[in-house]
């Protein structure tokens, strides 16, 4: 199977899982103790998910996948540090991973705080400043301010991502895509983004 291919077939598979999560109608894929066993030997998970720790958000559920499918990083904010970087460099290197999103959602406390500023006490700070670029660029959009920091910040650390040397390179030969989708929470439903 072609990269392209390979790729388009994950992101299928995670909007199929969406669409039957929204309509309630999940398959509970990968989740028997045959897949437990199976994974023992190795991991080979289809999608990385660059999600937001939000206990509301978690990503085998709203995409309907199983044990060994994804492939997820959860900080608050979805956004990316050296560490969490890593991670997407280890999955996409090491373990062959095509597909990365990055996966912002609706009513997104980090990016809210981030908007009505203040102080930002002990290491939630950090993540407060590096929200913050995203609320700046917000406050030149016409529309509702958190929802446009939101997909803004979803499109900057896509950028980010790519950024990355060894995305990059995989970029380039098209053995990867990065994208970023946006999780409404009162639908179920994730769009495709940037």
């Amino acid at each position: 199977m072609s990269n392209k291919n390979e790729i388009e077939g994950a992101l299928k598979r995670l909007i199929d899982g969406n669409n039957r999560y929204v309509s309630s109608k999940m398959a509970h894929p990968n989740q028997t103790e045959n897949r437990r066993k199976e994974v023992i030997k190795g991991q080979k998970p289809f999608a990385v998910i660059v999600g937001c720790s939000d206990s509301r958000i978690p990503p085998e559920i709203i995409f309907d996948q199983g044990i060994g499918d994804l492939f997820v990083i959860r900080v608050a904010g979805n956004i990316v540090d050296d560490v969490a970087l890593g991670s997407v460099e280890y999955a996409v290197d090491h373990l062959g991973t095509k597909l990365v999103i990055v996966l912002g959602h609706g009513n997104c406390g980090a990016v809210t705080a981030t908007v009505q500023g203040g102080e930002a006490h002990g290491h939630i700070g950090s993540i407060v400043r590096t929200i913050a670029p995203a609320v700046e660029k917000a406050r030149a959009q016409t529309g509702d301010l958190i929802d446009n920091a939101i997909k803004i910040n979803v499109a900057l650390v896509v950028d980010e991502i790519k950024s990355s040397s060894i995305i990059k390179k995989m970029l380039e030969q098209d053995s990867v895509r990065v994208a970023g989708a946006y999780y409404d929470i009162d639908s179920g439903k994730v769009d495709i983004i940037a």
